[in-house]
């Protein structure tokens, strides 16, 4: 991939456990922080590699997203308000239009031009597949390295979007385990993975322009416990992964009768050992079923991964392959991990 120019807005938080270097890089990158439809009137906060954001909608329905932090006197902006197409600062009334600059001082309504020095910093909103996408350094959207979830938008498609997941726990790691295909009869035993079914093929991966992409073709059926009995005796289950470093990830799983699911594993690493996770996902088949067994069984899953990342230790994601053991079927995780090395993310890299 090629190298991002970098807008250099402002420094890592003081705060922040990232390695300077690290959070630069991933400072670059653009990654999910809210759906779409949680977006309201109401300035919320959101946070993005430790930097808190203020999320809102204008009355005419403009999404826009800025620094949490008002430039006068350092009052978070998510305890305003929206005034029409304005963002208000609750501790002295400033009111900030769409492009972030200040256009009104209550206490002083004679000024006319008022100092660039009270603009807000803002960040680029992009809409994709019902979330809210932006970058702290990147501006040219045109070379994101955004996932492909091209089934989002075709009418022969069902297009969901569950509710996100918190993880304590960091978003390579939480990558790395979305991609692992041995972990199916250990971890999932209560959703849909047979315990007696351990053995995991030999499995292709590749090098792409946007990262790696996996095929696997297993007897591990992907229907719930409970309706094992709809796949064919015999059927093989193909899933082919499209990872998108640095934290985004596409699964397709081709079912019977040529259905298909897709799911979207897009990481926000809020910090060094936080995650949220949103998960949009699309289905050719059983396009009118009960939405809420959906959002159930996909919260399992990830339920049941999750209780595994937020153990793991060391937290960070080792890039460095002598540092952990590997087996073949790891095949797909350590040609992830060498490509964020490649990148310049360190070895002991704190996320």
């Amino acid at each position: 991939m090629n190298a991002i120019p970098v807008i250099n807005l402002f420094n890592k938080p003081c705060y922040s456990q990232f390695d300077d270097q690290d959070w630069d890089i991933l400072a670059r990158h653009w990654y999910p922080v809210a759906r779409i439809q949680d977006v309201s009137t109401q300035p919320q906060q959101v946070t993005l590699l430790d930097v808190k954001l203020a999320l809102y909608k204008t009355e005419s329905g403009d999404i826009h997203l800025v620094r949490d932090i008002c430039p006068h006197r350092g009052v978070p902006l998510t305890k305003g308000w929206v005034s029409g197409e304005n963002l208000v600062c609750p501790y002295h009334g400033l009111h900030y239009n769409g492009q972030g600059k200040c256009i009104k001082i209550p206490a002083q309504p004679e000024l006319t031009s008022i100092s660039e020095r009270f603009s807000l910093t803002k960040f680029p909103v992009v809409r994709k597949y019902g979330l809210i996408w932006t970058s702290i350094f990147g501006r040219d959207e045109s070379k994101a390295n955004f996932p492909v979830l091209d089934t989002w938008e075709m009418s022969d498609h069902q297009a969901i979007l569950p509710p996100f997941v918190d993880i304590a726990g960091s978003s390579g790691r939480q990558l790395e385990g979305f991609i692992d295909v041995a972990h199916f009869a250990w971890v999932h035993q209560g959703s849909f993975a047979d315990p007696e079914n351990q053995v995991v093929p030999k499995y292709t991966t590749a090098r792409t322009d946007y990262g790696l992409h996996t095929e696997y073709v297993s007897s591990v059926s992907n229907y719930p416990h409970g309706m094992q009995d709809l796949a064919p005796e015999g059927f093989l289950w193909k899933r082919v992964f499209d990872v998108y470093p640095p934290f985004s990830a596409v699964l397709t799983v081709h079912f019977p009768e040529q259905g298909q699911l897709k799911i979207l594993n897009a990481c926000c690493p809020v910090s060094h050992n936080k995650t949220r996770l949103f998960v949009p996902l699309t289905r050719n088949f059983d396009t009118t079923g009960d939405l809420q067994a959906v959002y159930d069984f996909n919260a399992q899953i990830f339920a049941e991964d999750q209780d595994m990342v937020e153990s793991q230790k060391p937290e960070e994601l080792p890039l460095d392959i002598s540092m952990e053991a590997h087996f073949e079927a790891d095949r797909s995780s350590t040609t992830y991990r060498r490509i964020l090395a490649e990148w310049g993310l360190s070895k002991r890299y704190v996320v």
